[in-house]
């Protein structure tokens, strides 16, 4: 049996992952979701200090903590930054590596560097500390009972976060798989261009499923599938 630690992305908690998670767990895998620090359920922990460094110490938490080993590390969106900075931690505990729709930051680059140019101006421009969530409608999920499912958990985000650099030493190419896997559907200027480069790179495995940024929410099912050949 496999072990997956799924991360979640900006304004999103572990709520996220429900219908993958569920699945996974009868099927018999140890399936964590963990809520990065000033999100989701833990919300009320929201302040300008929390950075993205606090959220790679959240998931190294969970893989030290629990003692996990042989970890298929997930992580769907700006959460590309967190399990980058996690897996450099602890790279002698992951198996997989699974980039879902995810930012894939070379050494050096916070998140706002990956951005296209209009994007990163705006993001600059915004002085606040928190950055509320946009509607799930912007991130194109399919139907409308699954829109107000999210518009409702979802919580503002810190701003640190997407501007501090993250240091690391390339994790990915230290693990046995990995994976980039882009929502068609959504295509964003962001991850596409990251998936045709990395589709032409024999180590990476690219699968793409026809559906919103969401993936979890808008097709499980497939992810799921995609998880389970990550862990094979």
């Amino acid at each position: 049996m496999a072990t997956f630690v799924l991360v979640h992305g900006a304004w999103h908690g572990g709520w996220c992952w429900r219908r993958v998670a569920e699945p996974l767990r009868h099927m018999g895998h140890t399936v964590f979701t963990p809520t990065l620090t000033g999100l989701g359920e833990r919300a009320h922990l929201l302040t300008p200090t929390v950075d993205l460094i606090t959220h790679v110490r959240d998931i190294v938490g969970v893989i030290e903590v629990e003692e996990l080993e042989n970890v298929v590390l997930v992580g769907h969106s700006y959460a590309g930054m967190v399990i980058t900075g996690a897996a450099d931690a602890t790279t002698q505990r992951i198996d997989a590596m699974v980039y879902l729709d995810a930012f894939l930051p070379q050494p050096g680059q916070c998140m706002i560097d990956l951005l296209p140019p209009e994007r990163r101006q705006g993001m600059l421009a915004n002085t606040e500390w928190m950055t509320p969530a946009p509607p799930a409608a912007f991130f194109k999920v399919q139907t409308q009972a699954d829109q107000d499912w999210v518009d409702r958990r979802t919580t503002a985000h810190p701003a640190a976060t997407m501007r501090q650099p993250l240091q690391h030493d390339l994790p990915w190419e230290r693990v046995r798989k990995r994976y980039y896997v882009p929502a068609e559907t959504y295509n964003s200027p962001n991850f596409m261009p990251i998936a045709a480069r990395l589709r032409e790179d024999p180590k990476w495995n690219v699968v793409g499923i026809p559906c919103g940024h969401d993936v979890m929410v808008d097709a499980p099912d497939r992810l799921v599938e995609v998880l389970l050949d990550a862990a094979s």
